[in-house]
């Protein structure tokens, strides 16, 4: 008699634990994680349709792609005020700064087009050279600069005349000689000067 009470106290336990097994498994299934989440946000009338189940076919067939979190891209860039000489004697400082200053134009020329661990194309820009800020008297190329302009704009200032005043927003790119390399972003000419006659 004994055997019996507890042979039926065990099925009877069994079959109570299956019962709320399958309850709450049941239950679970039945929920929508996006909805949940949509009603604890006060989100209503968001319906969901639930992705079709792969097939082991398709499944080989689509790859899966790994999506990465990009932040917003800011279209306006900050340029630090700045001489260029101050670019000149900390390159390594102003490397991947985004930078502007006023200068006198010198002239447009090839310098460093084409060089390849700093490389901006013939074909696409041209180099623009300033002059030296700490020379009076004298027109001397400030030659440790690179500066590069995309030839349009290039070609819409190609009436510049030594000594005429500029100012130039862009970005150093490169510290390859030891040298700064910048590309021009913004060329503005702020005051023009009579060409030079040379007698």
């Amino acid at each position: 008699m004994r055997n019996r009470i507890k042979l039926f106290s065990i099925l009877l336990l069994v079959s109570a634990v299956l019962g709320i097994h399958n309850y709450t498994t049941a239950a679970v299934k039945d929920l929508d994680p996006v909805q949940t989440i949509n009603r604890l946000n006060n989100i209503k009338n968001q319906s969901t349709t639930p992705a079709p189940a792969k097939t082991p076919q398709t499944a080989a067939k689509t790859p899966t792609k790994t999506v990465a979190a990009t932040a917003p891209k800011n279209t306006s860039k900050n340029y630090v005020s700045v001489s260029p000489l101050q670019i000149v004697q900390q390159p390594k400082f102003y490397l991947g700064k985004n930078v502007k200053f006023k200068a006198k134009f010198d002239k447009f020329s090839t310098i460093g087009l084409d060089y390849k661990p700093a490389f901006r194309s013939s074909e696409k820009f041209i180099s623009l050279l300033i002059q030296r800020p700490d020379v009076t008297g004298n027109d001397i190329p400030l030659s440790e600069l690179k500066i590069f302009v995309d030839r349009e704009n290039a070609e819409k200032n190609i009436d510049l005349n030594a000594g005429d005043e500029i100012e130039l927003s862009g970005y150093v790119f490169s510290i390859a000689l030891g040298d700064p390399w910048m590309s021009v972003d913004d060329f503005k000419v702020l005051k023009t000067t009579p060409a030079k006659v040379i007698k």
